[in-house]
């Protein structure tokens, strides 16, 4: 059995929640604020954090932000509608799936099932450890990316996901979809620049002009491709054991 942790101050949606995810053969427990959040994930191993944005004290952003520095346990983020960018803030944090209030129980529940499924089969991924683009290496271990002259650049969660999609898939066009199933496990709303926005950020940490990129391109339409070329070495063998 799975136990969920739901940090909302709305009592009537904790409750709404509780019962209906129970039935669903899911163990909850609940929190109204992060201090109720920390002490529940001190004392009850947590598989999934279901994590309000609005919250009194420090915010649902903020509780994010330091959950993921301590643990790896999956987030998903409950927004306002129409907060893109606390959902692009979220994904960055580190939040695996975000979704808009109101919602139907029934979303909630798919999204649930989607960010476990992803879970599950990034623990049976390949031994690859590096991918190689460009003159710089993502350290799929460490999460960064370290360039020809050896110096670290930091990434977001968010970052790391796109990048590393796209470099999984050089010379490959990515659709929006497809992006967006690989930062947060679902398919792209048409209105939602989550990924356009990310993307840009992303070119900013390569070093990429956006306006003649000549890593990551944007084809019209159809989505995003990481140029790499001939001589670079092969990224879906790169870093395996030998």
């Amino acid at each position: 059995m799975k136990t969920l942790l739901v940090v909302d101050d709305d009592p009537d949606l904790r409750a709404l929640l509780h019962t209906y995810l129970s039935e669903q053969g899911y163990l909850v427990i609940e929190a109204a604020e992060g201090g109720d959040l920390w002490a529940r994930l001190a004392d009850t191993p947590i598989d999934l954090i279901i994590l309000d944005v609005m919250l009194p004290g420090d915010d649902g952003l903020t509780l994010c932000r330091n959950v993921r520095a301590r643990m790896s346990t999956p987030i998903l983020m409950l927004t306002a509608r129409g907060d893109e960018m606390d959902r692009i803030i979220g994904l960055e944090m580190g939040a695996d799936d975000y979704l808009p209030k109101p919602f139907h129980p029934r979303e909630l529940l798919a999204r649930i099932r989607s960010i476990f499924r992803r879970v599950e089969q990034q623990g049976q991924s390949s031994t690859v450890r590096n991918l190689y683009f460009g003159g710089w290496t993502l350290d799929l271990a460490a999460r960064h990316l370290v360039g020809a002259d050896q110096v670290v650049t930091p990434l977001s969660t968010g970052e790391f996901r796109l990048l590393k999609a796209l470099a999984e898939h050089p010379n490959h066009v990515l659709s929006r979809d497809q992006l967006m199933d690989a930062l947060a496990g679902r398919d792209a709303d048409p209105l939602d620049r989550t990924i356009d926005v990310m993307m840009s950020r992303l070119r900013r940490r390569l070093g990429d002009d956006a306006r003649e990129p000549t890593l990551i391109k944007t084809i019209r339409n159809e989505g995003y491709m990481l140029i790499v070329t001939q001589s670079t070495p092969s990224p879906a063998l790169a870093g395996r054991p030998g």
